[in-house]
């Protein structure tokens, strides 16, 4: 009998009050425990049994304060079914007995359609493709994958980035070479302290761009000078004035202008990165979605690998709550990167283990196809819509990507995003992402997301958008 108790019931966490007497001090801790919340309608109890021996008190205490409870209707006792909380009976949440409840009117303080740019249609993940993969993935794991594993991430899915990445994007990986994070800005914060402890005072970023990657930057003790930035897009020209360890740039799609980074200064960044033993950190954070060529941009790092780190993620391809990214290094700083990550993986085994299986069934390849066409017809259904009820306002940045850039007139942007707001329409000015420090031109404009919306609101979120445009 001395192990017996490990099958004899539910765990329950009650303490009766010696006040009384134990039955009294057991009925009243039960009913407090069904009275607010912590024990749910139908929740099955412990056998009297398993109760009394939990507990350390006759087995008939337990039984009397059951019966107590049944009688006063808290609890509800059927043979076969044992005995269970009762349904009906008046509850409340722990710690919230006082609290009184909001309005009716106020049920949401979400707006009700949101187009800032960062997410993809949530609604689209492929579940039950996933599903069929991590079932495949858990069943051939072997049982060391469940431990801690490596701190750069499973071999599994190094090994499948490590192909998927060269024939996709052009990029020349070792999975050796290759570190799992969770996001990019995950990866940038490893990269920050790596490149301050090998003595770099600043990094160069483009004008306009994402401000929780400057501080990320500015957190390590890196300061940030932003690129000029014109009609061509991004200037690398202006590396060669400054004294940058690092230059952080989106060349397949710049975000948020959304331009492609034209050869001649991307040669000029390869050329810097080299001349000066520097390194670019390249975030491809949406290389996938490409509408108008037939094949996408390549990545810059299969120009320099040994002065490249490629970033890349699974957050718009798939879902940001997966947290999962990776980085592609030069060995000179593979080693460095590991150590700064920690001694332990901080991305979950089962997603790593189903994203490499994704990769190498192909359904990760499917899924990308399917998603470029939904989000081609978002953007050309948003094109037309504009062309038909806003003509003044132009479009740009619109060849790839989840995002595009609405040039409005002159000193129009501050009271079209309030008039957003108004209409429960979330989005953010183009000012939103520029540099402090930025000496480019300030256009007024809007980057509108139209991934986020799930299908049956784009609709919509596309009339609501037309509504606030002058």
């Amino acid at each position: 009998m001395g192990n017996s108790r490990a099958t004899l019931g539910v765990d329950l966490h009650v303490e009766p009050s010696a006040a009384g007497g134990l039955r009294r001090g057991l009925t009243d801790a039960l009913r407090d425990a069904v009275r607010t919340g912590r024990l749910a309608a139908g929740t099955r109890l412990p056998s009297s049994r398993s109760l009394a021996a939990d507990l350390g008190i006759a087995r008939n205490t337990v039984a009397e304060a059951y019966a107590d409870l049944v009688a006063e209707g808290w609890l509800t006792a059927r043979q076969g079914s044992g005995t269970r909380v009762a349904t009906g009976v008046a509850t409340a949440p722990t710690g919230r007995r006082e609290k009184a409840a909001p309005p009716r009117r106020r049920v949401s303080d979400r707006p009700a359609y949101d187009l800032k740019p960062g997410t993809p249609d949530l609604a689209a993940f492929p579940r039950a493709e996933w599903l069929k993969a991590a079932r495949r993935a858990l069943g051939a794991a072997p049982s060391e994958a469940l431990g801690y594993g490596d701190p750069c991430g499973r071999p599994e899915l190094r090994t499948a980035l490590a192909g998927y990445l060269s024939r996709s994007r052009g990029v020349r990986a070792d999975p050796d070479n290759i570190l799992v994070c969770a996001g990019i800005s995950h990866g940038l914060r490893i990269l920050a302290t790596v490149l301050r402890a090998r003595g770099a005072g600043s990094v160069a970023v483009e004008s306009y761009g994402l401000d929780v990657h400057w501080r990320i930057l500015a957190a390590a003790g890196l300061a940030t000078h932003p690129l000029p930035y014109d009609e061509l897009g991004t200037d690398t020209g202006d590396l060669a004035g400054t004294d940058a360890g690092a230059v952080l740039l989106t060349p397949a799609h710049q975000f948020p202008m959304g331009t492609s980074l034209r050869p001649d200064r991307r040669a000029a960044a390869v050329d810097w990165a080299r001349r000066t033993g520097g390194f670019v950190l390249e975030d491809d954070y949406d290389g996938e979605f490409r509408y108008d060529r037939r094949q996408p941009v390549g990545a810059l790092q299969g120009l320099a690998p040994e002065h490249v780190v490629y970033l890349g993620t699974a957050s718009k391809s798939l879902a940001p709550g997966l947290r999962l990214a990776w980085m592609v290094l030069p060995p000179s700083l593979a080693r460095e990167c590991a150590a700064a990550k920690g001694d332990s993986d901080t991305c979950g085994v089962l997603e790593q283990l189903t994203l490499a299986e994704f990769l190498t069934s192909g359904a990760y390849d499917r899924h990308v196809r399917a998603a470029r066409l939904r989000y081609r017809r978002r953007r050309d259904a948003l094109v037309a819509a504009l062309a038909a009820r806003a003509p003044e306002v132009r479009v740009t940045g619109i060849a790839a990507g989840l995002h595009a850039v609405l040039r409005l007139p002159q000193g129009s942007e501050p009271p079209v995003v309030q008039a957003a707001a108004w209409q429960g329409l979330a989005l953010h000015g183009l000012s939103f992402y520029r540099h402090e420090q930025a000496r480019a031109e300030r256009p007024d404009a809007l980057v509108v997301g139209y991934g986020t919306p799930p299908d049956h609101a784009w609709a919509g979120a596309l009339e609501a958008l037309c509504r606030v445009l002058p």
